[in-house]
C-alpha cells in the first residue's frame, strides 16, 4: 500500500520527463499509433488532446506497458548520448517534448480511478499506475541519464532563463534522489526511505484502525441536531456510540451546549493512537538523517529549500509575525468568548474544547444568518454562469460548452476556453459536478494535459473540475450552499491559473508550480464571493432568478468571514510552529514543545490535559511535513493581492488582464517571489492580511 507521501512524491515524478529520461520522436510515434488505433471508438474529442477516455481495462493495462517499453527503450538510447557531444538538442529538448506528450498518457490510465463507476475499470487504473510509478521510480535513479543532463547544464549555455530553470529542475530532481552521492550513501539512502515510507504507513494505518468510541446518554448531546442523532448507532443500554472521527467530534465541539460532554469527547479524541508517538519520534529521527546524507542541516531545510518560502527560518519569522500582529484582536475574542461562557455555563473554566461551540454561538447572536434559507438563492447553474461572467471579463476569456463531447459520464461537460481578443484557443475542460458511487470524494483539479510550447510546437492545457454536489431531477435546479459557492469559485481558479499558462515547458504548466503559489490565485477569487455586488451577479432564488440575494444578506456575509478568526488563526499557527521545530531540532520533547506553544500562543490557554496532539496529526507526516505552513502563507500574499489590486473595483480589467498575464500565464517558469513582485510592483507583505482580520 503506497503511503500519501510516496503519492505526492509520485505525482511530481510523473510529471518529470527529466526522470523518465524519453526521447519525444519515439513516444510521438506511440501516441500517433494509439489516436490511430483507437479513432473510430470516439464522439467528439478535444483537438490538440493526447488524453483518451473511456478505455476498457485491458486497453488501460496494454497502454501503461506501451508507456513502460518506450521509456525503458528511449531512456536507454538518451544515457548514451557522448558527455563531449551533449547539447541542448539532444540532452534537453528531447526531454521536454517527450514530458509534454507523455504526461496526458499516462493520465490516460491514472485517471479512471477517481471517476468510473466501474469497479473492474478502477482496479487496472489502480494497477495501471502501479506499473507507471515502478519504472518512474527506477528511471529517477538512472545514473547515465543524470550525467548527460548535468553535463549541459555545467556548460551553462542557456538558450533562455526559462530553459535553464528546466534543465537546473532536472538537476536538483536527480540530485534529492542520491544521485550526486556515491554508491553506498545512496544504497543508505534508499534504505532511509524505505524505512521513512513504512513507518509513514504504520502511523496513517494506526489512525485509520482506530475505532474507539465513547458511549453518551442523549441528555449528554442537547444541542446536537435531531438528524446528526438519527446517523448515531446506540449501545445495548441506551446510549448512542460517538465513534472518536472527525465526522462525530466535530459536529459535537459545534452544537454540544454541555460542557463536560465537549471535554469528555476532546479529551479521548486527543487520547488516540499513543503508540504513533513512538513512532513519529522514530519518523523525525529519520528524516533528519536524510536530510543530512543529502546535505542539508535538517529536514525542515530539505523540504523547504524548493520552495518560495525558501528556508526554515523565513518560515518562523513569517510563523512568528503574523502570530504576534493577532495577539491584541484574538486577546479580546478570548475575552468576549470567556465571557459568553460564564453566561451561559457559569464559572466554568475555558478550555481549547470550547472555542469551536462560543465561536459559532457568537457568531450566531452577532449574525442573523440562515445558510438553509441563502442556499435558496444559489441555483448551480447561475452560480456557474456569474463564475464564467467574471472570470471571462477579468481575464479577457470566452468560454463555450462543447456539444456531443466525448465524456466519461452524461453529467460531465466540456467547455473551450478562447482569448477574447484575439481568438485563440487556450484550452479545454471539464466539470464533473455532481456525486455518484465510485466517484473521488472531494472537490479538486485535475490535470488532464499540460500546456507547453517545446521546439514550436503548442500544446493546449485540459484540465478536469471533480466535486460532489448532489444532484436534482433537474441538475440546473440544484442548490448550493454558501460554502459549497465559495468552493466551486476556488477550485474554478485553479481551472484558470491551468488554462492561461503559457510556459514552455509542460513541467512549468498551471498546476505545476510551487506549493507556496499553487493556491494563490485560487484564494484571491474566493475574495469575490464576500461582494455584493458578485454576489448579485451568481444568485436568484430559485423559484425566480430575477430576483438576487438581499442586500443586508450580502453586508452579513461580508461581516461574518472574519470575525473570531485571530483566535482560530492563532490555533493553526501552534500545530505549524510544532511542525516546523520537529523537523529543524533533533530530539524534541514533544509533549513538553506542544504545551509550551499552546500556551504561549494561544494566550495562556493550555492544552487538554492528558491529550497528546502528535499522536494523531498525520499532516506533519504524510504530505505537508515541514511544510504546515503553506496555507497560512498563500492566504496571506492572496490578501496582499486582493487589497493592492482589486478591492477597490472587483470588476477592474486592467488589474484582471495584468493578473493573468504576469501570474496565471507565468506557471511555474519564473521563481514565485519574482511573479508576485513583478506583478505588486513591491514584494509581498503581510499587512493587507492583518488588516482584514482587525476589519
Amino acid at each position: 500500500m503506497e503511503t500519501e507521501g510516496k503519492k505526492k512524491e509520485r505525482r511530481n515524478l510523473i510529471a518529470l520527463t527529466g526522470a523518465a529520461a524519453l526521447v519525444a520522436v519515439a513516444v510521438n510515434f506511440a501516441v500517433v499509433a494509439f489516436n490511430t488505433h483507437y479513432k473510430n471508438r470516439r464522439k467528439k474529442t478535444v483537438p490538440g488532446s493526447n488524453f483518451r477516455m473511456n478505455l476498457s481495462a485491458s486497453e488501460m493495462l496494454r497502454l501503461a506497458d506501451h508507456i513502460v517499453a518506450k521509456s525503458k527503450e528511449v531512456h536507454d538510447a538518451v544515457s548514451l548520448v557522448p558527455l563531449d557531444k551533449v547539447t541542448y538538442a539532444n540532452a534537453i529538448l528531447p526531454l521536454a517534448e517527450l514530458e509534454a506528450l507523455h504526461f496526458p498518457l499516462i493520465q490516460s490510465c491514472v485517471f479512471p480511478k477517481l471517476v468510473s463507476g466501474s469497479e473492474d475499470i478502477r482496479k487496472a487504473s489502480a494497477e495501471a499506475e502501479r506499473r507507471i510509478d515502478a519504472h518512474i521510480s527506477t528511471c529517477s535513479k538512472r545514473e547515465d541519464v543524470y550525467r548527460v543532463v548535468r553535463t549541459f547544464t555545467a556548460k551553462g549555455n542557456w538558450q533562455s532563463p526559462e530553459v535553464k530553470r528546466f534543465a537546473q529542475y532536472l538537476v536538483q530532481n536527480f540530485e534529492r534522489n542520491g544521485l550526486n552521492l556515491t554508491c553506498t550513501k545512496r544504497e543508505e539512502l534508499q534504505r532511509l526511505r524505505t524505512q521513512i515510507d513504512e513507518l509513514s504507513l504504520r502511523y496513517i494505518k494506526n489512525i485509520n484502525d482506530d475505532n474507539s468510541f465513547i458511549l453518551l446518554h442523549e441528555m449528554e448531546l442537547v444541542g446536537l441536531p435531531p438528524d446528526f442523532l438519527k446517523t448515531l448507532d446506540k449501545a445495548e443500554n441506551g446510549k448512542f456510540k460517538i465513534m472518536l472521527r472527525s465526522h462525530h467530534v466535530a459536529p459535537i465541539l459545534d452544537y454540544c451546549k454541555v460542557g463536560s460532554t465537549r471535554k469528555s469527547v476532546a479529551v479521548a479524541y486527543g487520547q488516540r493512537c499513543e503508540v504513533n508517538l513512538s513512532v513519529l519520534e522514530k519518523l523525525i529521527q529519520l528524516r533528519h538523517k536524510l536530510a543530512r546524507l543529502l546535505g542539508y542541516a535538517n529536514y525542515a531545510e530539505y523540504a523547504i529549500d524548493i520552495r518560495m518560502a525558501s528556508s526554515s527560518t523565513k518560515v518562523f519569522d513569517f510563523l512568528e509575525k503574523i502570530s504576534t500582529s493577532l495577539t491584541d484582536l484574538a486577546s479580546k475574542e478570548l475575552s468576549l468568548l470567556k465571557e459568553l461562557k460564564r453566561k451561559e455555563e457559569g464559572e466554568l473554566s475555558f478550555g481549547i474544547e470550547d472555542l469551536q461551540y462560543y465561536v459559532k454561538r457568537v457568531k450566531e447572536q452577532q449574525f442573523d444568518l440562515d445558510f438553509e434559507v441563502i442556499k435558496q438563492y444559489f441555483p448551480v447553474g447561475l452560480v456557474l454562469s456569474g463564475i464564467f461572467k467574471i472570470c471571462q471579463d477579468l481575464f479577457g476569456l470566452r468560454f463555450e460548452e462543447v456539444a456531443d463531447a466525448d465524456v466519461w459520464h452524461q453529467d460531465v461537460q466540456l467547455f473551450s476556453a478562447f482569448d477574447l481578443s484575439s481568438g485563440e484557443q487556450l484550452g479545454y475542460f471539464y466539470l464533473d459536478l455532481y456525486s455518484r458511487e465510485g466517484k473521488y470524494g472531494h472537490t479538486c483539479v485535475v490535470s488532464l494535459q499540460n500546456g507547453s510550447n517545446v521546439n514550436s510546437v503548442r500544446q493546449i492545457p485540459v484540465a478536469v473540475l471533480i466535486s460532489q454536489l448532489q444532484k436534482e431531477v433537474n441538475r440546473h435546479s440544484t442548490l448550493l450552499r454558501f460554502s459549497e459557492v465559495v468552493n466551486l469559485f476556488h477550485e474554478f481558479g485553479h481551472v484558470v491559473h491551468h488554462i492561461c499558462n503559457r510556459a514552455s515547458f509542460a513541467r512549468f504548466s498551471g498546476l505545476l508550480v510551487d506549493p507556496d503559489l499553487v493556491e494563490i490565485p485560487s484564494l484571491v477569487l474566493e475574495n469575490w464571493c464576500y461582494e455584493s455586488s458578485f454576489l448579485k451577479m451568481v444568485s436568484g432564488f430559485h423559484q425566480d432568478i430575477t430576483k438576487p440575494i438581499e442586500d443586508d444578506i450580502c453586508r452579513l456575509l461580508e461581516r461574518w468571514r472574519f470575525p473570531f478568526s485571530a483566535i482560530k488563526l492563532k490555533q493553526e499557527i501552534v500545530y505549524c510552529l510544532f511542525d516546523q521545530i520537529i523537523h529543524s531540532v533533533e530530539n524534541v520533547d514533544m509533549l513538553g514543545l506542544l504545551n509550551h506553544l499552546h500556551s504561549k500562543v494561544m494566550l495562556g490557554l493550555p492544552m487538554l490535559e492528558g491529550t497528546n496532539p502528535a499522536s494523531c496529526f498525520p499532516r506533519t507526516v504524510v504530505g505537508y511535513e515541514a511544510t504546515c505552513y503553506s496555507r497560512i502563507w498563500s492566504e496571506v500574499f492572496a490578501a496582499d493581492i486582493f487589497a493592492t489590486k482589486f478591492r477597490d473595483d472587483i470588476f477592474n480589467q486592467n488589474a484582471g488582464m495584468q493578473f493573468r498575464n504576469k501570474v496565471l500565464c507565468a506557471g511555474g517558469a519564473k521563481d514565485p517571489l519574482e511573479i508576485l513582485t513583478d506583478f505588486l510592483g513591491r514584494e509581498p507583505s503581510l499587512q493587507a492580511f492583518i488588516d482584514s482580520k482587525n476589519h
